[in-house]
């Protein structure tokens, strides 16, 4: 007898995705075949088709019966929504929760974030030698004083082009208090190492070539590529510091050195290396688990410290001491993993989800953005703004309005293609910011662009099925599979469930249909294991199957035990040829889950013989199911005439 909660699994997961419900395709899409008022074309059935029978050829014989099954499928469904069941309570609900679920998948631009990852896939195949030059701007600066310094670097910059030394540029322009010591030398980045706008900036020079004066909030940079090189990926390794501060005496590093020559020494004539870090590292951070870091790739930290780090030849060389800023460095290498050479499928997701939680997926978001505004039709109310600005300064200090301003907040602001934003709305958005937050940082106008990015998004998620295919077909699939689910519920399930007269008259036209087949009476067993398993049969053995249930009660939930009659293809005796009452069958292990199952057999029926209500009801009842159908799909037909479009079916790839 089949189970509401699996059938209903079995629709929405197996049926239901057989099925491309967007009942219209394109205008000049072919029709395949009508049923009433309705139309599928032949994209649809041949996109569910597809997926539905990845295992099968696509033959005449094979479109025709699936044709047949999607037929049925698009009757029930019709017959659901005529029944208005899409409206009840539970439906809803149903429906806006897998919504909920599934929207934030869609809420991407997917074209730019392709570009994003494929983008980062190619940069990552290599890495890039930088050198720079840094021209501060101070937080004090006014506005001559920042137009100064830009000319300052563009005279560095125009110096450069004439042929200047770049590292003699360094020492005479850059700002940056490690030139001293790196010459503006930062050593080799990659892809995700720097931030995006910079990355983006590095990777677009030629090895040699050095870039126009880039801006941020610290001032100008000019960056040079001094080389390049196949990527080398990402290493893990463990270390042992010997740290001394900034502002070491050479006495401070000498000391430290001979430190490090004495441990590493030590390691190199059998000291064990994790031992070695738990003494005697500086690293705050990873020496109590041996000296082990996490895994990183180029750019992450000095340079002397990662060239010595990845000219370790293999898992477990130990590295000479390494002098840096820090102090002297020990290094183990754990393991070495190269960058992925292939963009296949695995690889792309592992950049796509990078992408995703990089500020870079910021650019796809503003691409998005503007896509949003241009397809939901945003538009401008004639606004005076600097109206909404004296009246948003009122609301902050009082949000009770005035009768006036209420009136005022009650227009208009913005509008998208569904939907009119008011001025209130705009209130309601600023305020906390303004109150709570105490932003003030922001104008208004970039508040204001702030919320209507906020409502643009708000109104794409709210109103998706509007401008993707692909969501409004998966919410369609999951609402036409609940609704297959209810009307088969209380149209057929339900039905033959509850009518023991139909069942009972059912089975009395149909004896002929139920039979056992040679079976036995048994009680069957379910161990958590051979051992269990083992015990039981002992058991069984000494005492007799009488008090099976008790063994069963005693096993602290190891065993389970079902009695009944059984055909013998049920039982776990495949391997064995003849029966007999009183006999234990060999043990099966269950690949999945390592159960094991054998039977006890109490009693032989060796010959074919026919069953009574009771033995066949299950049986019946699943037939009576399938009759009850088909007289319901006969009347549907009545109902939705049904005509196949013979050419267009013959015209289905094969």
């Amino acid at each position: 007898m089949p189970k509401p909660i699996e059938m209903k699994k079995f629709f929405q997961g197996t049926i239901c995705i057989l099925f491309f419900c967007l009942l219209n395709g394109s205008a000049s899409a072919q029709t395949l075949f009508t049923y009433g008022n309705n139309a599928v074309s032949k994209e649809e059935f041949l996109k569910a088709f597809e997926k539905n029978n990845t295992d099968k050829k696509p033959t005449e014989k094979a479109y025709r019966d699936y044709l047949e099954l999607y037929i049925r499928y698009k009757l029930k469904v019709k017959a659901a929504y005529d029944e208005k069941t899409d409206t009840l309570a539970a439906q809803v609900a149903e429906m806006q929760n897998f919504r909920n679920q599934v929207v934030g998948t869609y809420m991407n631009d997917n074209e730019s974030l392709n570009k994003l990852v494929n983008e980062a896939f190619a940069r990552s195949q290599k890495d890039i030698h930088v050198g720079y030059i840094f021209i501060a701007v101070p937080k004090t600066a006014t506005a001559a004083d920042t137009i100064k310094l830009y000319q300052k670097a563009m005279a560095v910059y125009e110096e450069l082009k004439k042929g200047k030394s770049f590292t003699e540029e360094v020492e005479a322009n850059s700002d940056d208090p490690s030139a001293k010591t790196n010459r503006g030398d930062i050593g080799y980045v990659t892809a995700f190492t720097l931030p995006y706008e910079v990355e983006n900036t590095i990777y677009n020079l030629q090895p040699s070539q050095f870039s126009k004066p880039y801006r941020n909030k610290a001032g100008y940079y000019i960056f040079k590529n001094l080389g390049e090189r196949k990527a080398i990926g990402k290493i893990k390794v463990a270390q042992i510091l010997i740290a001394f501060p900034p502002n070491a005496t050479d006495s401070a590093k000498r000391s430290a050195k001979q430190k490090a020559d004495s441990i590493y020494t030590a390691i190199k004539n059998g000291a064990n290396f994790s031992d070695m870090a738990k003494l005697f590292s500086g690293d705050n951070i990873s020496y109590q688990i041996g000296g082990e870091m996490a895994e990183f790739g180029t750019g992450k930290f000095d340079p002397a410290f990662e060239n010595a780090a990845f000219a370790l030849a293999k898992d477990g060389d130990i590295s000479e001491p390494v002098l840096t800023n820090f102090g002297y460095h020990i290094i183990k290498r754990l393991q070495r993993k190269p960058v992925p050479s292939t963009n296949n499928k695995e690889t792309l997701e592992g950049y796509r989800q990078r992408v995703l939680n990089d500020p870079r997926n910021e650019y796809a978001k503003k691409n998005l953005l503007q896509r949003i505004l241009r397809e939901a039709n945003f538009k401008r109310a004639p606004v005076n703004e600097d109206s909404v600005w004296a009246l948003t300064a009122r609301d902050i200090k009082n949000p009770a309005l005035s009768k006036d301003d209420s009136i005022k907040a009650s227009k208009t602001f913005f509008t998208f293609a569904k939907k009119n934003v008011t001025i209130k709305e705009w209130l309601n958005y600023v305020r906390p910011i303004r109150t709570i937050t105490k932003n003030v940082d922001k104008s208004n106008k970039e508040l204001l662009d702030q919320f209507i990015q906020a409502s643009a998004f708000e109104y794409y998620r709210a109103h998706l099925e509007d401008y993707n295919k692909e969501f409004a077909y998966q919410l369609n699939e999951f609402r036409d599979g609940n609704l297959l689910f209810e009307i088969m519920q209380r149209k057929i399930w339900d039905k033959a469930s509850a009518d023991s007269t139909g069942l009972k008259n059912y089975f009395e036209a149909h004896k002929g249909s139920y039979f056992w087949q040679p079976s036995a009476d048994a009680v069957l067993f379910t161990c958590s294991s051979e051992k269990t398993a083992t015990d039981i049969r002992k058991k069984l053995q000494q005492e007799g199957v009488k008090s099976w249930k008790k063994m069963v009660d005693s096993s602290a939930g190891l065993a389970q035990a079902d009695s009944g009659r059984f055909e013998l293809p049920q039982l776990p005796m495949a391997e064995q040829k003849t029966f007999s009452a009183g006999q234990l069958s060999s043990m099966s292990t269950n690949q999945t889950d390592n159960t094991v199952t054998f039977a006890y057999i109490v009693k032989m029926y060796n010959e074919r013989e026919p069953r009574n209500y009771n033995d066949a009801k299950g049986f019946v009842i699943n037939d009576y199911q399938s009759y009850l159908e088909d007289n319901w799909i006969t009347e549907l037909k009545k109902k939705y005439p049904v005509k196949v479009n013979e050419a267009v079916l013959k015209s289905l790839p094969k």
